[in-house]
């Protein structure tokens, strides 16, 4: 412990912290834009300037670390008056028009210029407009860029991808897509961690709410959305609800009142997709001398981009299963119109995803196995089915619950877990005992799988197979394994790959909480949520049983390998491992 001063208040502080740090100990917190722990400590804003009696200029509380005896200022004079210069020099170089902007409300820049009492900004304006794709995922917003590199840090560190880095020199420094490249031409897997690590509307996803406006207009289209498992964990934060206030049913009331016509549970294609992956994998193990191992899963359209730009030789690894999200826009332009009596092209299917890289997902060639255009037509993350919830001036506290539409909104707590890493891995291992016993296990029989760390290898045996598993979560870690995987020092059977730290709790379509991270909270409420189901098998979903006798046939039936597999290798990342490390050399 050292002994400081922190505005005339003397305090005890375990050595080696940073004075940032300790002054949120004692209840007094430091401004700060581009300060993320561990991640980006760079003092590059200048936001989190103290004083320090001894030295004559301020220093970054960030990243100085206190020493005993250290009489701190963190709101003096000198310390306001250089805080608010550098406020105001970031915002001659930023586009201030708030009210259009998607980050006002949230955005620490405003935040920060507003308790400052900045109503003026004295510098001549000078805004950098860069050319950017608007069709694209994920939209940067040149204008807006604070040069914090939290993105930058973000995606290196964290995800291993290295799309973001400085471009140009001096004033006109700036971000941009690395190694001079557009971002369609990227190897971007579309995590969107970059967008929830951005302080401000520098980065966000592409809006498509006008869309699912025009389909909730149109007389012609029967608008059917499915909700992800996620979605239930976070899509009351914004709104300023409660956990207990925002449920489920809570949601499916607020998307009635908004128009849609019928409103479904992504659990239940959760369901179906274990049913044919776990299969899958019990079909490869029976085989084995003429399958290829590890099994990954393939439910991340952020995981299965990073597995095709920077590993395609293992592509095969794939399981061919569809992500639940495609398995449901099959099944909703197949069978459920059959069940409605309407043409499939009558249907318009939109999704709500806690995901950006979803969007991408749908618009595939491949994924229109329904012969109705695309399976899934429009993709919605939590942050924009809130933003329509707002327009829409509904109140979502006082709405009386509501239960999701039948066949496709019955679900099972194996489906809620999907949104938690571990969760397909933990679902997929329940309904393999089955398949293979012929009995139940006791649903916590896997919860080995469970937890936050990056990578979690177990082991589990099988009337008598010894299985090893692995669980990952985040690209930086599943770069670690697939090189341990490709160098044989490692062997597994079955691995569970999410792209987003946490899983699909914590994807970067979620509400942002700057300098926060939920995913864990998000998922304990999921484990919560599978713990008090009533049913927590996806073979004993109802519904899940119904399509099989009355449509599929049986998981793996030629049938369901129309609608509910994929051919990965019929589409090509824009950038492959390979030819970067070219564009790398050049």
């Amino acid at each position: 412990m050292v002994n400081i001063t922190i505005n005339k208040k003397e305090v005890s502080v375990p050595e080696n912290i940073t004075i940032m740090e300790a002054a949120a100990r004692i209840g007094t917190l430091i401004p700060h834009l581009c300060y993320l722990k561990d991640i980006n400590e760079i003092g590059a804003c200048r936001v989190c300037v103290v004083e320090v009696e001894g030295k004559d200029k301020l220093v970054t509380a960030c990243n100085n670390v206190v020493e005993d005896g250290m009489v701190i200022y963190t709101n003096s004079p000198k310390v306001r008056q250089v805080r608010r210069t550098n406020i105001e020099l970031i915002l001659s170089q930023h586009d201030c028009h708030c009210a259009t902007c998607v980050r006002s409300g949230n955005c620490k820049l405003q935040e920060i210029a507003n308790n400052l009492g900045i109503l003026e900004i004295p510098y001549e304006k000078e805004v950098t407009t860069l050319p950017w794709d608007q069709n694209f995922p994920l939209i940067r917003d040149s204008g807006k860029c604070i040069k914090c590199m939290r993105c930058i840090q973000v995606c290196d560190k964290i995800q291993a991808m290295n799309v973001w880095d400085i471009s140009y020199t001096g004033s006109r420094t700036t971000v941009d897509v690395s190694y001079n490249r557009k971002i369609n031409d990227s190897d971007c897997t579309l995590c969107g961690q970059c967008i929830t690590h951005c302080p401000v509307g520098a980065l966000r996803e592409r809006d498509d709410t006008q869309k699912a406006y025009d389909a909730i207009a149109d007389k012609d289209k029967i608008t059917v959305v499915q909700v992800a498992p996620a979605i239930r964990a976070a899509w009351g934060e914004m709104l300023g609800l409660k956990r207990e206030e925002a449920t489920i049913k809570r949601l499916v009331s607020a998307l009635r009142q908004m128009g849609f016509d019928y409103i479904f549970d992504t659990d239940f294609s959760a369901d179906l997709t274990i049913m044919e992956e776990a299969s899958e994998f019990l079909d490869r193990l029976e085989n084995k001398e003429n399958s290829t191992f590890p099994m990954f899963t393939s439910c991340c359209p952020g995981w299965v981009r990073f597995m095709k730009g920077q590993y395609p030789e293992m592509v095969s690894n794939l399981s061919t299963a569809k992500s639940p999200q495609q398995m449901f826009g099959a099944v909703a332009k197949s069978y459920y119109a059959k069940l409605l009596g309407v043409e499939p092209e009558k249907i318009y299917c939109i999704s709500i995803m806690p995901c950006v890289a979803k969007k991408s997902e749908c618009d595939l060639e491949t994924m229109n196995d329904a012969s109705a255009g695309q399976d899934v037509d429009l993709v919605l993350t939590t942050r924009e089915i809130v933003r329509m919830i707002k327009a829409e001036n509904i109140i979502p506290s006082i709405l009386k619950e509501e239960e999701f539409d039948h066949p496709l909104g019955i679900g099972s707590g194996a489906g809620v877990i999907f949104g938690a890493t571990g969760g397909v891995m933990e679902a997929a291992l329940r309904s393999a005992y089955y398949f293979v016993m012929g009995e139940n296990p006791d649903a916590d029989t896997f919860r080995a799988v469970r937890g936050q760390e990056g990578i979690r290898e177990t082991e589990f045996e099988l009337n008598g197979i010894k299985l090893r598993t692995a669980v990952v979560t985040g690209l930086a870690n599943a770069r670690e394994v697939m090189e341990q995987i490709r160098n044989g020092k490692v062997h597994y059977d079955f691995v569970e790959v999410m792209a987003c730290p946490g899983g699909c709790v914590g994807g970067g379509g979620q509400p942002i909480h700057d300098g926060i991270e939920l995913a864990k909270e998000r998922a304990d409420r999921l484990y919560h949520l599978d713990k008090t189901s009533e049913i927590r098998f996806s073979h004993e979903n109802p519904s899940i049983v119904a399509i099989y006798k009355d449509y599929l046939e049986k998981p793996l039936s030629h049938k369901s390998h129309d609608l509910l597999h994929t051919d990965h290798t019929a589409w090509e990342m824009p950038l492959t491992r390979n030819n970067q490390r070219n564009l790398k050399w050049e």
